[in-house]
């Protein structure tokens, strides 16, 4: 009660004393003294009435008095000295913090008369207090690969004393591998780099440790001391790497909270774990720490506090990027906080008018104006759309605009528009609002259908069935709707005899083309004609192509036997002389095929004879010839089968009998065969007519044939025996006889003929083939014939 009484007469004294300086005419005075902190309580800071100019007494005579405004009294006046003393130790970092000078201010009240003088109290800073590591034990991971002069950054240590007794140096305890530099980072805090000064060897040695000491400037200096442990890492031999050494970021202090600031990214060469990087921060200051917060693996810097433009207008922070193997980058991010203008302009929109038929210059499209809520340069604006649109804005009255088409516009160029209508003010930062709008473009029946293709190529094999579809015609409109669509048609043919309307029809709706009957490759083989394509629009637009339809040849048709015929008339027999060597000329059959291609090669091949292996027949063009030398106990007659077969698919075949008779000198009279004069019996009259002319033709081939063969073989080593040869009297033809063409004969033949002088009946003395085309020998000269005859049967003829 005592206590609380004094404290309330104390008030009321300290009230009356302002009122009744108020009034009073004393003069006022001010002193400064300066003590060292941590001082004894009673020591002595100095005399007031010295530093005041008073008299000795007068303190005392006066009633003076110091009085503080946190009612503390750390100072004690001795009245009847004037000395100040003071009443406790002075802790100048409890007192001040960092804030440097350490002014205490204190009033000194005297009565009679009233009057206040002022005294400072400079508080000086003493050394002590020692720097201190918060971490007193340091870890860093360094790979061996690190190049010389690599530089790791080192936890900093803290030193409450100011001035000369502040954190001066950092030094390190002796080693072979590392020393220590000291930077000092934007805010004027001094940290450690440790610096390598000779190559790591993770095999020679895996960890090494020294003392980190940190120095103030007191007299005597005092220090801190924290210990390194260095890991060295095997092989990770890249540090992260910013893509920039400095990021500037503006934000205005309104930000709400949560959001990305800044995004900071580095990247490693490294893979897996060394390739792994995490973000820190690097010797931030508490307030950057609680006001800001970075995400370790995207490097995404957010804010965490209210930004307050008057209190800090900036922030600068060193960002540590370190990878899986203990390397790391660094990068500076300056945050800069603005003021603020917040109010973004806004867009009203009048009117809008879509779609916009294309081809029409100046159309009006919306009507729209603008305003911001804000003045000055925050409230003036600008509107704008995006260049590389075919639209303009206008400006009419007084913040209102029409968006119109600069130019026709092409639907089929681009149906579709999203114009972004921008508008940004004149403050800093600028704010713009956006306003997006789609403008569609209506069709105009501007394009006439194009197709794919000028001119199609189709294939069809004959014997189609009917309505087969053998391909189609297709056509694009770039129009839209009923402009783009699309009916086909079949033209009138170029050539009028060609009934075009039986072989093809079109769906009008796809193009799809349809054979209307059967084709026969041997009566049509190609056929052309146009089609064409008409729109639905107003007027309707159209365009045409050429369709060329070609008919494949299908196997449709067997071989023909040109010779021998086989039309039920007599047989035709074949002479072969007994004395024929292998490789004798007996016959061809020559046949023909209706079909084209492949479908029209012919093989030969003997599928029956009376005696296997006395005949043989050339695949490829129908020679029958002899395989081997003739001998008195072969049969005179013989009967030959020999097939014809195409090379299609399925093979269709014919066959053709031969009937060979053997003779000796063509001395035997040849007659016909009963079964054979039979058949001659029951043929038609046209097979009459036919094998009349093919004996007059074959007739005469004969004679002229054996004229051929009677004057060679007048010069052959049996002439004696044989009697004189009677040669007829001019030249021969060169070939006796040249069939070509599919099916038939490929070559010239030319054919020796030699008769006997002496009788009467002119037989046969022998029948040979000789290479086509070389001269006549002259009588006793040797034949000159083909060195090698071979052939399927496996006989040589020399």
């Amino acid at each position: 009660m005592e206590n609380g009484g004094t404290s309330t007469l104390r008030i009321r004294q300290v009230l009356l004393l302002f009122v009744l300086l108020g009034i009073s005419q004393a003069r006022s005075q001010s002193g400064r003294f300066s003590v060292a902190e941590e001082m004894q309580s009673g020591s002595f800071v100095g005399n007031l009435a010295k530093e005041l100019g008073l008299e000795m007494g007068e303190l005392f005579s006066r009633g003076a008095r110091v009085v503080a405004n946190d009612d503390k009294q750390r100072l004690q006046l001795d009245v009847n000295t004037g000395d100040l003393l003071l009443s406790e130790v002075l802790d100048r970092e409890e007192l001040c913090g960092s804030t440097e000078p350490c002014v205490l201010h204190f009033q000194v009240l005297m009565k009679n008369p009233v009057q206040f003088l002022q005294i400072e109290l400079q508080v000086r800073d003493i050394n002590d207090h020692s720097p201190v590591f918060l971490e007193k034990e340091m870890l860093l991971e360094i790979p061996e690969n690190s190049p010389v002069g690599a530089v790791f950054l080192l936890e900093s240590a803290k030193d409450l004393d100011v001035g000369i007794n502040a954190l001066k140096n950092y030094t390190i305890s002796p080693n072979s591998h590392f020393h220590v530099k000291m930077r000092v980072n934007p805010d004027d805090r001094k940290y450690p780099e440790l610096v390598l000064d000779k190559a790591l060897d993770y095999e020679e040695q895996s960890e090494l440790s020294f003392i980190l000491t940190a120095l103030d400037g007191g007299s005597p200096p005092r220090s801190g001391t924290a210990s390194v442990r260095v890991v060295v890492v095997d092989i990770n031999d890249n540090s992260p790497e910013f893509q920039q050494p400095f990021y500037e970021v503006k934000i205005p202090e309104n930000s709400m909270l949560g959001s990305v600031v800044v995004t900071v990214s580095a990247w490693d060469l490294d893979s897996e774990k060394n390739g792994e990087i995490s973000y820190t921060f690097s010797h931030a200051s508490e307030e950057i720490r609680k006001t800001f917060e970075i995400n370790q693996k995207s490097g995404e810097i957010s804010l965490m506090a209210p930004l307050d433009f008057e209190t800090i207008d900036s922030y600068s922070i060193i960002i540590q990027a370190t990878d899986g193997g203990g390397l790391f980058g660094k990068s500076t991010v300056r945050i800069q906080v603005i003021d603020v203008n917040d109010n973004a302009p806004e867009i009203a929109v009048s009117s809008i008018t879509s779609p916009i038929p294309e081809n029409l210059p100046e159309t009006v499209v919306m009507v729209f104006s603008i305003r911001d809520r804000d003045s000055g340069d925050n409230g003036r604006m600008i509107c704008s759309i995006p260049e590389d649109l075919p639209f303009t804005l206008k400006s009419s009255v007084e913040n209102y605009y029409t968006l119109e088409t600069e130019s026709p516009l092409d639907r089929e160029s681009k149906a579709e528009y999203d114009i972004t209508i921008t508008v940004t003010d004149m403050g800093s930062p600028r704010l713009k609002t956006q306003h997006t709008i789609t403008v569609l473009v209506s069709d105009v029946n501007d394009n006439a259908p194009a197709f794919t293709q000028t001119s199609y190529t189709l294939w069809v094999r004959e014997n189609n069935s009917p309505a087969l579809h053998i391909g189609s015609v297709s056509a694009t409109d770039t129009d839209a709707g009923a402009n783009a669509q699309l009916t086909y048609s079949l033209l009138p043919p170029q050539d009028p005899h060609l009934p075009l309307a039986s072989l093809v029809s079109i769906n009008a709706d796809n193009g799809h083309l349809f054979a209307l009957r059967s084709l026969d490759y041997e009566a049509l083989q190609a056929f052309e004609f146009g089609v064409g394509a008409t729109d639905r629009g107003s007027p309707a637009l159209s365009s045409q192509a050429r369709v060329r339809v070609l008919v494949l040849d299908a196997n449709d048709n067997s071989p023909f036997v040109l010779y021998p015929l086989q039309n039920g008339s007599a047989p035709c027999t074949e002479l072969v002389p007994r004395a024929a060597e292998a490789g004798y000329l007996v016959t061809k059959v020559v046949a023909v095929d209706g079909d084209s291609g492949q479908n029209a090669w012919l093989s030969y091949q003997l599928l029956k004879a009376t005696e296997p292996g006395l005949f043989g027949v050339w695949p490829h063009n129908g020679e029958v010839r002899t395989a081997r030398l003739l001998s008195e106990r072969d049969a005179p007659k013989h009967r030959l089968l020999v097939q014809v077969r195409d090379n299609g698919e399925p093979p269709r075949s014919a066959s053709v009998t031969l009937h060979v008779l053997l003779v000796d000198g063509f001395s035997q009279p040849y007659l016909p065969l009963p079964e054979a004069a039979a058949e001659q019996a029951r043929a038609d009259p046209l097979t009459v007519y036919l094998v009349v002319a093919l004996a007059s033709v074959s007739s005469l081939f004969l004679l002229s044939v054996l004229l051929f063969v009677a004057v060679r073989l007048c010069r052959r080593s049996r002439a004696a025996s044989l009697g004189r040869c009677s040669v007829p009297e001019g030249p021969f033809p060169g070939h006796l006889v040249d069939v070509s063409g599919t099916g038939t004969l490929s070559q010239s033949y030319q054919y020796e003929v030699c008769l006997r002088g002496d009788t009467r009946t002119n037989e046969f003395k022998f029948l040979k083939p000789v290479i086509p085309n070389l001269p006549p020998q002259c009588p006793g000269k040797e034949i000159e014939e083909n060195p090698t005859f071979h052939n399927t049967f496996g006989f040589n003829i020399q």
